[in-house]
Formats: C-alpha cells, sequence, structure tokens
C-alpha cells in the first residue's frame, strides 16, 4: 500500500494518483531532480521560461502531464494531464457544481478560495488561467486579474487565488 502524503489515505501498490484526493504519490525510487542554468535551455525567443529548482520528475513516466500545480505552502504537486480544462476550487456540502480539483484539502476555505474560483486550460501551445467571478480574486504574479478574463500563463507564473499561493509548472512544448 501507498499512503497519500496529503490525506493518508491508502492506495493500492502503483498507483500513480490517490483515489482520494488525487494528489500526485511519489516515491523516492526513481526520482530525478535537475537544476538547469538559463545558459543551458534551449529555448525559442519567444517562450519565457524561468528555471525552477526542486522540481522532481518520475522517471519513466508515460503520463502526458503538460503541467503541475506546486501549492507554495505545503510544497504539493497537483498533476495536470489528460484534459485539456481544469476548474479549481473547493468542495462544500450540498454543493451542486464540484471543482475538477478540489483544493478543500490544502486549508482553501480558510485562504479565500470561492467554490468555483477560477479555471486552467491548455489550448494548443498556450497555457491559460481565467477567474470565474471569485469572491476573493484571482492575481496572477501579485497583479490582480480581472473575472472572466484569459490571461496567459508561463513557466514559473505564481497565481494566488484568494491567499492560497500556486506556482505554474509547464512542461516545454
Amino acid at each position: 500500500m501507498i499512503v497519500c502524503p496529503n490525506c493518508r489515505h491508502n492506495n493500492m501498490n502503483g498507483a500513480m494518483f490517490c483515489s482520494e484526493c488525487g494528489a500526485h504519490l511519489m516515491t523516492t525510487d526513481n526520482l530525478v531532480t535537475q537544476n538547469i542554468a538559463p545558459d543551458q535551455q534551449d529555448m525559442e525567443e519567444d517562450i519565457s521560461i524561468r528555471p525552477v529548482t526542486g522540481v522532481h520528475r518520475v522517471a519513466g513516466s508515460k503520463l502526458d502531464t503538460w503541467g503541475t500545480l506546486h501549492l507554495l505552502e505545503t510544497g504539493q504537486m497537483l498533476p495536470l494531464s489528460d484534459r485539456n480544462e481544469f476548474t479549481l476550487g473547493r468542495i462544500s456540502d450540498g454543493q451542486p457544481i464540484m471543482p475538477d480539483i478540489d483544493l478543500s484539502p490544502y486549508h482553501a476555505y480558510a485562504n479565500g478560495v470561492s467554490r468555483l474560483h477560477a479555471v486552467v486550460k491548455r489550448r494548443d501551445e498556450q497555457i491559460i488561467l481565467m477567474d470565474l467571478g471569485s469572491s476573493n480574486g484571482t492575481y496572477l504574479n501579485g497583479k490582480r486579474i480581472p473575472p472572466n478574463m484569459e490571461q496567459f500563463l508561463r513557466h514559473g507564473d505564481v497565481a494566488m487565488l484568494g491567499k492560497l499561493k500556486i506556482q505554474i509548472l509547464l512542461k516545454p512544448a
């Protein structure tokens, strides 16, 4: 059994994600940590990718993970894969519409995260963040973004849903 580091749920051996909260189940086996200096990066001129230290990748993983949400307060990593759009928010009793990614286990209520707070989308080679009219707002790199207005994301950007800080880690195209 693999114990989830977020919610302590017991998962089957070999599971990559927690069946209870959806967190990425990482073991210390087969992990590679890479620090890439800016001059070593093979980037196109119009793509701004900033190096981020401490990013762990599972060697041999065949998941189509196009991005990861790094919760800065807890250090948890929530992978974005298989789909092109994820709603972010928190679950509440009697709530008719549930977010795709429930941030409740990460003190979402105390941090002012709305039930349906924001959406992260992948459209072609672009990643987009949009506030869904949340009560406490969504901020991108310290600036509040208007509700229902798409904002383009870059690797390393920091979004705040209310006061919950999330760093956006994107897989290079």
